[in-house]
């Protein structure tokens, strides 16, 4: 595989500069200048406007030439129209400038005469010696650097995940889902019509970033087959790569076309060359993001058998049905060694198989000391927890009824709601300690994501999964990759 470009420019610029800013709330250049400074860049932040004057606290030149010389500047963001972008360009190349993000559109996806001033533009990028990002495109974010040199929020909290799209909509749902689940991201990036940077040449920057553990896309367009499939093995070596692709069925090919003039395929085709290449196809964007932030924050199994530590029967039956579903996971017989080491500590009503259902019969340790057992036992590669926040919702009926203020209530609320996250923290370091993933699931991720329970498996830099499928699936997702790996010998 032929090295990465160099993109330290976009994503650890020296310096900025916004092309066309604007003091209207309403435009492009008011809000990438916004952006930009509100999140704290450390470098130089430069505006160029046509009449001067200060936007921001910044005060705009009217030409890149009148930009203070000797002060370093490597990215500039085109808010300009199309028409003006080559002019604009080789000022920038001028100066110094080593990338631009052109976010104009009417470029390809506009019809042909478009198209032909898209290539234009990237022919003439490569003469002047720019790295050129878009067009058409929302904008990158870069969390080592503080940057959010984009059109549209939101900014994620910092992370490992990087992100490259051929839509800018659903780099800001990957942005959304990092601050919604806590698992953050390092760099992203909006490659819109992708005339000179494709997706694949952001993720193989990624693979080359200390910042970057996983690399999480969403493509329209897949022009050479084979070539993207050969470079995405490569990756996939590196590191996980996860791949959401639209323009799978007719529908979405027409849409397609209309975005961003790409060139859609079959969605039986692609999934195979994803698998062929060690790369987790995922079909939605919630899935997708699932299983990035599950590469980014779990350990590789190093096998299919999973136990599952329930504290009501039926939440396990399901996740029993979703593992016996899964043709990568195995729910295994509960070991006989571990199971008379568990009778040992729980009621004789607990279901003594696996899953592990306490049938409500836990003490204050119980939770800690199973998982610990289970994670560490050498027939189980991973470890499915359920029912984590169970006691923190009593304690919030209680904080709001009309008895919150009785000391008893009150004792007991403190307790219900320390138990919570300390079993949120047991699962983090059962985890840690033993190398195996361990996964905790329950629907106030999303029903009171307040929930000492969630709440602290956020603060341990982990995922607290939605549902039980929805952790069986990303823990497929693991699975696969590491049996990818290791057919490869890459472990």
């Amino acid at each position: 595989m032929n090295g990465p470009p160099d993109l330290r420019p976009l994503f650890d610029p020296r310096g900025v500069v916004v092309v066309g800013a604007s003091s209207h709330p309403g435009k492009f250049g008011f809000v990438a200048l916004h952006n930009i400074l509100s999140q704290g860049f450390a470098g130089p932040v430069f505006a160029t406007n046509r009449d001067g004057g200060e936007i921001l606290g910044v005060r705009a030149v009217p030409r890149i030439d009148d930009l203070p010389p000797g002060v370093p500047i490597d990215l500039a963001v085109l808010c300009t129209p199309a028409g003006a972008n080559p002019e604009v360009m080789a000022h920038c190349a001028r100066r110094g400038i080593r990338a631009v993000f052109v976010t104009s559109g009417g470029y390809r996806e506009a019809g042909e005469e478009g198209a032909r001033a898209e290539r234009d533009l990237a022919a003439h990028a490569a003469r002047l010696g720019l790295l050129l990002a878009g067009p058409n495109g929302q904008g990158l974010v870069s969390t080592p650097s503080r940057l959010c040199a984009q059109i549209v929020a939101p900014y994620p909290p910092a992370g490992t995940i990087g992100v490259a799209s051929q839509s800018g909509n659903l780099v800001s749902s990957f942005l959304n889902l990092a601050r919604a689940t806590g698992v953050g991201v390092s760099r992203a990036v909006s490659a819109g019509n992708a005339a000179a940077l494709g997706v694949v040449d952001y993720l193989a920057w990624y693979a080359t970033d200390p910042h970057t553990t996983v690399s999480l896309a969403y493509l329209e367009q897949v022009t050479d087959g084979r070539a993207f499939a050969e470079r995405l093995r490569d990756l996939s070596a590196a590191g996980p790569v996860v791949l959401l692709k639209g323009g799978v069925t007719e529908g979405g090919q027409r849409a397609a076309a209309s975005h961003t003039g790409a060139l859609a395929s079959d969605q039986r085709i692609f999934a195979g060359a994803c698998a062929q290449a060690g790369v987790t196809y995922a079909t939605d964007p919630e899935e997708a993001f699932e299983a990035a932030a599950t590469f980014a924050t779990q350990p590789l199994p190093a096998g299919d058998r999973v136990g599952v530590l329930t504290t009501a029967g039926g939440w396990g039956v399901l996740t029993a049905d979703a593992l016996g579903r899964h043709r990568h996971l195995r729910l295994v017989p509960l070991p006989d060694d571990l199971r008379a080491e568990l009778d040992r500590r729980l009621p004789p009503r607990w279901s003594r198989n696996n899953p592990v259902d306490l049938a409500g019969g836990e003490t204050r340790d119980t939770i800690p000391e199973v998982l610990e057992l289970m994670a560490a036992h050498p027939d189980l590669d991973a470890i499915v927890y359920l029912g984590i926040g169970i006691q923190s919702n009593q304690a919030r009926l209680m904080r709001d009824g009309p008895f919150a203020h009785d000391p008893a209530v009150e004792r007991i609320v403190g307790y219900h709601e320390r138990q919570d996250a300390r079993f949120a923290r047991a699962a983090a370091q059962a985890s840690a300690a033993t190398g195996k993933p361990v996964l905790v699931a329950t629907e106030l991720a999303v029903a009171d994501p307040a929930n000492p329970g969630p709440a602290t498996v956020r603060e341990t830099g982990r995922l607290c999964y939605p549902s039980a499928p929805r952790a069986v699936r990303a823990l497929g997702h693991l699975v696969r990759y590491a049996r990818w790996r290791a057919r490869h010998g890459l472990d």
